[in-house]
């Protein structure tokens, strides 16, 4: 490809609207170009990094054995509406009429689809197993997409669907999935984690998430320092606190906290640690309000809480209101003490003495609370988030912390689907039975940003190999000027296609700082600089895209290192 017939443009300045890296050097680089929010024309350069991934994608998925089939983007109603997610998925479902005010959506996903698929075509046990999958777009209307096409409406996906027997056959088709993930992350050059996760909107019994390492990430993940433990932050447990509890040793008192309205204002004002402290959350339940109380400085986890008996489902924190009628008081002044709700404690409390928690008296705070003597030790429940230094659920060392970008998901969904849509098979004994679903999801476009926020240096992109738009860039010096360069250039260029490399010849009148710019923004791996000197001397100048320095070598010595 010559660049002057590339139609490429590149930016020089960073677009007001782009909040992250991979969103700012996309747009710079011409890979994409925003029609309106949260949709993304995907421009030549950009389809190139695309078709990159969708074909290792394809390749290992039909190593594993699945069969590509492509489902319709818009969907009908009444097969939503026989799961009970057309009311259950909410805004984030486009929702459309044809013609004859029949009403569809544009899919986010394609269960329902594929399920239907699957109680029409498949009779007997005798089909199965069975694996579909498709490279798809779908659509989710997200109430304030952001970070270019990492939160996008409009995104392109693979989406994959396994049909078993029983739960020993989904267990194998759910690892042969698993082993194609780890293959397809690992051949697209990406530093990526395996965790456990909740398995949210889509349902079922199990889940992992696969999630490119990047500081920008929008998950957390926890992780064994000593063995392969790995887990959302959303879904990794805590255990009762295993330290033995001090004895009581203050005196209990209530004194007047005024302005006091969050942990870190009672800290400043009694001038302790949020460690010290206890908050107590209110929160929606089936009969009433709920209260929920962790130590002052750790997270509550909103998967945890809403799995609770008793608590609503999602999770909704209580209103002013709803809290004054439940407590007497106000947020920033609630506790334990004296509380007539149902009342949840995180596992970490109960390892706490002489703590302060709120007095459920506006500016009003107790200090040196103690269990067994101030209140009755509680039983207790996993309800906040992990941090750096908990104990390993069930596993060796302690956890750390990662940031990560969820670029795949698979889900045992079991029977959810095919019993509420009646897709069954009769069995070896001739019985009726209900199929045994997974589903398995990669986010083709996500895995591009990703791979960006993971990849990436104050000049530009600097993609992993099988993921650059081009192989390598020949930067000719003075090539409308010079006939031994503008010789040298086209046989190379000649050649090198001859030869299968994918190569980007930058036949651009511009100066060679641009050409040099431009290389390193668009990020191909390899850069050949052609000029008269050096051709003069018999060599080219080469320089990886992840090297500081070129280096001059020989002619044969390029193609040789390229053709590797």
């Amino acid at each position: 490809m010559r660049f002057s017939e590339f139609g490429l443009t590149t930016l020089k300045e960073v677009p007001a609207e782009a909040e992250i890296v991979s969103h700012q050097l996309m747009l710079r680089a011409g890979l994409i170009r925003r029609l309106a929010s949260g949709l993304f024309t995907w421009m030549p350069i950009g389809v190139r990094v695309l078709r990159k991934v969708e074909a290792i994608v394809r390749e290992e998925m039909n190593r594993a054995g699945a069969l590509e089939l492509l489902m319709p983007a818009v969907h009908p109603a009444e097969l939503w509406q026989e799961t009970g997610r057309w009311d259950q998925y909410g805004p984030l479902l486009l929702r459309i009429f044809d013609r004859h005010q029949r009403e569809f959506c544009f899919g986010p996903t394609h269960e329902e689809v594929i399920t239907d698929i699957a109680r029409r075509e498949l009779r007997s046990y005798k089909q199965l197993p069975i694996n579909y999958y498709q490279i798809q777009t779908k659509f989710r209307d997200e109430i304030r997409p952001r970070f270019g096409v990492m939160r996008s409406r409009e995104f392109i996906m693979k989406d994959a669907y396994s049909f078993d027997v029983d739960q020993a056959g989904l267990d194998a088709s759910y690892q042969k999935m698993h082993d194609a993930y780890t293959a397809i992350f690992t051949r697209l050059g990406l530093t990526f984690r395996v965790v456990w996760a909740d398995s949210g909107e889509i349902g079922g019994s199990k889940s992992q998430e696969f999630h490119v390492i990047a500081d920008s990430g929008e998950d957390a993940i926890a992780y064994s320092d000593e063995d392969d433990y790995a887990s959302n932050i959303e879904t990794a447990a805590t255990s009762p606190a295993a330290t033995t509890r001090p004895a009581a040793s203050a005196a209990l008192q209530k004194i007047p906290t005024p302005g006091v309205r969050s942990i870190d204002d009672l800290c400043k004002l009694l001038k302790i640690e949020a460690a010290q402290t206890i908050k107590t959350l209110i929160v929606h339940g089936d009969d009433g309000p709920v209260a929920l109380v962790l130590r002052g400085d750790h997270e509550l986890n909103a998967v945890k809480a809403q799995k609770l008996a008793g608590v609503a489902s999602p999770l909704t924190m209580a209103d002013g209101d709803t809290i004054r009628k439940a407590t007497g008081s106000e947020a920033g002044s609630l506790g334990p003490l004296g509380s007539k709700l149902p009342v949840y404690y995180d596992h970490a409390v109960t390892a706490m003495a002489n703590f302060s928690c709120g007095a459920n008296e506006v500016e009003q705070h107790f200090t040196g609370v103690n269990f067994e003597r101030d209140l009755p030790l509680p039983a207790t429940v996993d309800l906040r988030n992990v941090i750096a230094g908990d104990p390993v659920p069930g596993g060796n060392g302690t956890l750390k912390i990662a940031r990560g970008i969820e670029v795949g998901h698979i889900f045992q969904l079991g029977t959810k689907y095919s019993e509420s849509m009646r897709a069954t098979i009769h069995d070896q004994d001739g019985k009726e039975r209900a199929m045994h679903m997974g589903c398995y999801g990669i986010g083709i476009t996500r895995i591009v940003g990703a791979a960006i926020e993971q990849n990436h240096d104050a000049n530009g992109i600097i993609w992993p190999e099988p993921l650059a738009p081009f192989d390598v860039v020949l930067v000719p010096i003075n090539l409308q000027r010079s006939a031994i360069v503008q010789e040298a250039a086209e046989a190379l260029y000649a050649e090198m296609q001859a030869l299968g490399v994918d190569v980007l010849l930058d036949d651009r009148d511009v100066r060679p700082g641009v050409k040099f710019a431009d290389a390193e923004l668009i990020g191909i791996p390899h850069r050949v600089v052609l000029s008269e000197r050096g051709l003069t001397g018999g060599e080219l100048e080469y320089r990886h895209r992840r090297d500081a320095e070129s280096r001059d070598m020989k002619r044969a010595a390029v193609l040789e290192l390229l053709l590797k």
